[in-house]
């Protein structure tokens, strides 16, 4: 009965450690993709002025579709 205590004692220590482990790696991943999305918003803005400083036009994110 004590070994198999001692077993479940390891596994749950075990499991505890990958789940902090795990909780880790998705707060860094969050903070990874909310600084992805920031840049892409930075970089799609940047394309729209370019877009509207060469063409003086409303930038194509914008325009509807032809066959509307």
């Amino acid at each position: 009965m004590e070994k198999r205590l001692l077993q479940l004692e390891e596994q749950v220590a075990h499991l505890t450690r990958l789940t902090d482990d795990l909780s880790d790696i998705v707060a860094r991943q969050e903070r990874d993709l909310a600084v992805m999305a920031r840049r892409m918003e930075m970089l799609m803005e940047r394309a729209a002025e370019r877009e509207v400083q060469e063409g003086g036009t409303v930038p194509l994110a914008d325009q509807r579709p032809p066959h509307w």
